[in-house]
């Protein structure tokens, strides 16, 4: 069985880190591949020991909020363990795990704040980052916590979720509205 530590080295390995924004087909099935079994055993509580430590709770987040984006790209079940993944890293930063991680680690824990489509969890993400001075990821918190709080939701995921698009929601989207 696969561990925190195995998450954590595959996930912060020099050719994961090149494709965390820039995914492929390929570094989608390859995560797919090796994570899947595991991530329905985060999905289902199966891990929930893992919350004991900072390096397994960040590991539980990336396993439940980054990886099923890459496994399950433009489906419904894409966002099926995000609430979980937030639980979990808010129980991590009320127990001061974040504090004893590195910056890219602390950026992962922190990124289902960022995920949400509820405008305290956004501000929460731009808090967090802002507090621990993380310019970069603080413009892209800040950049998602601006659509929340335009639309209420990320319009981009309005077709997996099947909602319906409002006019300027899709005039949004059409001029390119989540990239900044």
């Amino acid at each position: 069985m696969l561990t925190a530590s195995d998450v954590l080295d595959f996930w912060f390995s020099d050719d994961a880190e090149a494709l965390w924004f820039r995914s492929t087909e390929k570094f989608d099935r390859e995560i797919t591949h090796k994570f899947e079994s595991l991530w329905r055993q985060g999905r289902d509580g199966q891990l929930s020991p893992w919350e004991q430590t900072p390096e397994g709770s960040l590991a539980l987040v990336i396993l439940l909020d980054q990886l099923p984006l890459n496994m399950f790209r433009d489906q419904l079940q894409s966002f099926a363990t995000e609430q979980a993944s937030r639980d979990i890293a808010h129980r991590a930063i009320e127990n001061g795990f974040d504090e004893q991680l590195d910056d890219r680690q602390k950026r992962f824990l922190y990124m289902p704040f960022m995920h949400s489509e509820e405008l305290s969890d956004q501000n929460r993400s731009v808090a967090l980052l802002e507090a621990a001075g993380m310019t970069e990821g603080l413009r892209w918190a800040k950049h998602h916590r601006d659509i929340v709080a335009r639309f209420g939701r990320f319009p981009h995921r309005n077709q997996i979720l099947g909602r319906e698009s409002t006019r300027e929601e899709l005039e949004w989207l059409e001029s390119g509205g989540f990239n900044p």
